[in-house]
């Protein structure tokens, strides 16, 4: 009975670590987030945070991965709705591809660096051929450019629309002598503007 006692204990302890990891790196960034600052968030020694996840990289990793899974799952069902229009799931992947890296900055430079590293691990990792690859929404859209655009063009135009500004968001708010704010009202902004890009381009074809 202790025993059983002990592992729900393990488990709450992990979760805490996770959810301090959370907020600690989507407020100070991957390299500034320490893991002290994670431990104190948490609650617990910094011994003891070292003996669930043994270093900073390795606990970055297991919390952007498990929030790159759930996002994925969560998008399945727009990918493979059957009853909304192309646009319509443009502008619903816009709004929570947005909202979803206005949360967690760093999470471009992580699922980055994992393509880089194994594009095929990866991918098998996040499910994307049955998720993306083979979904309505790439049905779609061959029958939308009717063949003359290839459907990758396609979906490299929309990531580069969303995930382009926040890779490149310290450059932008340089040039731009923009505050972290200013910066985020300019990418609500952009859920709108997407899909009208989007919509010129395929009239263009």
């Amino acid at each position: 009975m202790a025993k059983k006692t002990n592992i729900i204990e393990d488990h709450s302890t992990e979760e805490k670590i996770k959810q301090a990891a959370r907020k600690i790196f989507t407020q100070k960034g991957y390299a500034a987030a320490r893991t002290r600052d994670i431990a104190e968030e948490a609650g617990i020694n910094l011994a003891l945070l070292n003996y669930y996840f043994r270093s900073k990289e390795k606990l970055f990793d297991m919390v952007m991965g498990e929030q790159m899974q759930q996002f994925i799952r969560g998008m399945r069902g727009v990918f493979h709705n059957e009853d909304k229009t192309l646009i319509q799931k443009v502008t619903e992947m816009a709004d929570n591809y947005i909202e979803l890296l206005k949360a967690n900055p760093d999470l471009p430079i992580f699922v980055l660096s994992e393509i880089r590293a194994n594009p095929e691990k990866f991918a098998a990792k996040m499910n994307v051929k049955s998720v993306i690859a083979n979904s309505h929404f790439m049905k779609q859209i061959a029958e939308e450019t009717k063949g003359k655009l290839h459907p990758i063009h396609f979906l490299m135009n929309i990531m580069g629309l969303v995930v382009f500004p926040f890779i490149a968001s310290p450059l932008l708010k340089t040039i731009g002598n923009l505050k972290h704010s200013e910066f985020n009202n300019l990418m609500e902004e952009r859920k709108k503007m997407i899909p009208i890009w989007i919509k010129a381009m395929l009239k263009a074809k």
